[in-house]
């Protein structure tokens, strides 16, 4: 298999305004259970997808459907809390990146999330 190293800045911009929700989600919507229980998981595989797109020329849906099964891969990793067996149980950060509790609703928003990207991937090829 052939790795394409491919830049793309609108990729990138998407990716951090992205990164920029996610942060705003974590720290100004904590309150608002809906948004920080199950959007933010929706937007962590877009997120993940723009920005491997911005620096690599996968097949989109490959891509995502690589995206969905590391997401599951880490939420089923969280079953057996994978992050404090690596000893991160006191780094506040590494335990959000990684979780620390499985959740089958957190699979069907990164399903979700990976439906919304093949929606879009399907748009914008019909475009072209």
């Amino acid at each position: 298999m052939k790795i394409n190293f491919k830049f793309d800045y609108k990729n990138l911009l998407i990716a951090i305004v992205i990164f920029f929700i996610e942060v705003l989600i974590a720290t100004k919507l904590k309150e608002c259970f809906f948004v920080r229980a199950y959007l933010g998981d929706v937007f962590v595989v877009i997120l993940m997808y723009y920005f491997i797109k911005a620096f690599f020329d996968f097949d989109s849906t490959k891509l995502i459907v690589g995206i969905f099964i590391f997401s599951c891969l880490i939420e089923l990793a969280q079953y057996f809390h994978f992050g404090e067996i690596l000893g991160f149980k006191n780094n506040r950060i590494m335990m959000i990146v990684l979780g620390n509790s499985f959740s089958w609703l957190d699979i069907l928003c990164y399903f979700a999330g990976c439906v919304i990207l093949f929606l879009i991937t399907k748009i914008k090829s019909e475009q072209k």
